[in-house]
């Protein structure tokens, strides 16, 4: 039976399908749960398979235990008969092999998406985000697609799922962790980003963070991983290895050595 570590994300059910999304490659989908919010929807059968999915949720949890502007995420549990009410074979198709647990992120109404040469930021802010995208060797908050929203009360973090990219050969994980991250593209370069401050500000909170995190991710995202024997295994694998990655030296930070 899987095992359990502390609380995990809050569980709604999908109760209508409202339209898809069409921005990135998962396609994600716009659902209303049964608490009568709007949600974004990712699919546990989309290309990028469950991995994704984890590491959307290990990533905005952390980001959110770090005080920066995740919206809220839910696990989202998905009847594929929901699928019929939308038109497109490919979406439907992507619908029926997401039965049972998905991913949903609360919808940010009004949001429009971040340009570096429309919007301000400020430096503290940016250097935040920089330091936790560095953190997680996340590679896709570029300029050309920042994955950041802008909405009523400032910016939004959003799509994580293409960090932690060493989930992906758990056998030769253990050299990311000392692996520079490359920020010669970030969108948020134009603010000045001050990661001397972020680093002292963050770093304190971050092997907190990253234990309440881990336990987010539910179980069923993780059994039957290659290598591992149980879904508290894989948990303390994630946990290792960016807990590894704090210790420091921080020589992966773009302009900070801590």
């Amino acid at each position: 039976m899987p095992d359990r570590l502390s609380v995990v994300l809050p569980e709604v059910t999908a109760v209508r399908y409202v339209t898809p999304l069409r921005e990135g490659g998962s396609m994600p989908g716009l659902v209303e749960a049964d608490d009568r919010r709007l949600y974004a929807l990712k699919w546990i059968g989309a290309a990028q398979g469950r991995k994704a999915l984890v590491a959307e949720v290990l990533a905005g949890e952390l980001g959110r235990r770090l005080g920066l502007p995740v919206p809220e995420l839910v696990t989202v549990d998905l009847d594929p008969v929901l699928a019929r009410s939308e038109p497109d074979p490919q979406i439907q198709d992507q619908m029926r092999a997401s039965g049972g647990l998905n991913l949903g992120m609360a919808f940010v109404s009004g949001a429009l998406n971040f340009d570096p040469v429309c919007f301000d930021v400020d430096a503290g802010l940016a250097g935040q985000v920089l330091w936790f995208d560095a953190l997680i060797g996340n590679v896709d908050r570029s300029w050309r697609n920042p994955n950041l929203l802008v909405a009523t009360g400032g910016l939004r973090l959003i799509d994580h799922g293409a960090s932690l990219i060493f989930h992906h050969h758990w056998a030769g994980a253990a050299g990311w962790t000392r692996r520079p991250y490359d920020a010669s593209d970030h969108a948020l370069l134009g603010a000045e980003p001050d990661l001397l401050a972020a680093d002292k500000a963050l770093a304190p909170l971050a092997e907190a963070a990253i234990e309440g995190a881990v336990a987010q991710i539910p179980d069923v995202w993780l059994v039957d991983e290659p290598g591992f024997d149980s879904p508290a295994a894989v948990r303390e694998a994630y946990r290792a290895q960016l807990t590894a990655r704090l210790a420091g030296p921080r020589d992966w930070l773009p302009e900070v050595s801590a």
